[in-house]
């Protein structure tokens, strides 16, 4: 049985995270961390959580903190922290303020949690786990962000609706940022494990107006309804329980890489890795030669501001 902290509950997205990871059969205890001057509403959230957990027959002791230390015995600590985007505003206009909100708790979650896993959730997300990374002072296999791995499970949704077959046939991924420079793999997309280009209807999927919803579907959303919240909130149950079941799963997420995409790294991007209870492991792929170059341009756009935004934190 494991414990599971949010940093950042009392935003939507925490909240409702909150709810789905009381769901996993692995967690037993789920610590709700908000900053000083919010205790009301945590106490609040706390107590309509355990009435939902009530009435669904569930065991799981759900409590509240303004104190990061209380996190000191967690085996996963979610960070949702940090000033949520607008409509209008892309993910790295964020990075400077919310580098300086995840510093400060990384650093203590270091100190006090050092053998929890680090799921970062906070955008932009790929600068952010870099940043959690450095200041934690914890090894690559345990921080990670949920990077890409929702983009993928959007375009998974967009092509099953195309080919008109159940979700579950479809296998996809999308790697480098969450974000504009987004890749997907075509190459590695297959339906009924029959590789997508061999499907005579691939010719007639729309690829440009696929990718572009995908790449616009967090930004609508923020539109129509002020912020992004099932879709993530479920994302970060799925890893959750990949970790704390120990499923060595494959999935889609921000991850410090070295060499494993054909030699390009030195980042923390979006890559497929296996992830369970020891870490999360970025898996060594070879792409086709445009998702090579597509790639190669999301990492260097990522490695180029993560470097400006840990520069401007040390100055």
């Amino acid at each position: 049985m494991s414990k599971v902290s949010i940093i950042g509950a009392t935003g939507n997205v925490g909240t409702f995270s909150a709810h789905t990871l009381a769901g996993i059969p692995y967690v037993h205890e789920i610590l709700l961390h908000g900053r000083a001057g919010r205790e009301g509403l945590l106490c609040g959230i706390t107590q309509d959580l355990i009435d939902s957990l009530a009435a669904s027959g569930q065991a799981v002791d759900i409590s509240w903190s303004t104190d990061l230390e209380d996190t000191c015995d967690s085996d996963v600590i979610v960070c949702t922290s940090g000033i949520p985007r607008v409509p209008g505003q892309d993910r790295l206009d964020l990075a400077l303020q919310n580098a300086r909100i995840v510093a400060n708790f990384a650093k203590v979650i270091g100190t006090c949690a050092p053998d929890a896993m680090i799921l970062m959730v906070t955008n932009p997300v790929d600068v952010m786990t870099s940043v959690a990374l450095k200041y934690s002072g914890m090894p690559p296999n345990q921080v990670f962000g949920l990077g890409t791995h929702l983009d993928s499970m959007r375009l998974k949704s967009l092509i099953a609706k195309h080919f008109k077959v159940h979700v579950s046939e479809v296998h996809t991924r999308i790697i480098g940022e969450h974000g504009e420079s987004m890749v997907p793999l075509w190459s590695a997309t297959t339906i009924g494990g029959i590789q997508i280009a061999n499907l005579p209807a691939f010719s007639r999927l729309p690829v440009d107006e696929i990718i572009s919803s995908v790449k616009s579907s967090g930004e609508q959303i923020i539109r129509n309804k002020g912020s992004t919240v099932y879709g993530p909130g479920e994302a970060i149950s799925t890893l959750v329980r990949t970790v704390l079941g120990n499923e060595n799963r494959i999935l889609t997420v921000s991850a410090y890489i070295q060499s494993e995409v054909h030699g390009i790294g030195d980042v923390c991007i979006g890559v497929p890795a296996r992830i369970n209870r020891s870490g999360v492991f970025p898996v060594p792929i070879k792409i086709s030669e445009d998702e090579i170059t597509q790639f190669q341009g999301s990492v260097e756009k990522i490695r180029t501001i993560t470097s400006e935004i840990l520069k401007k934190m040390e100055s």
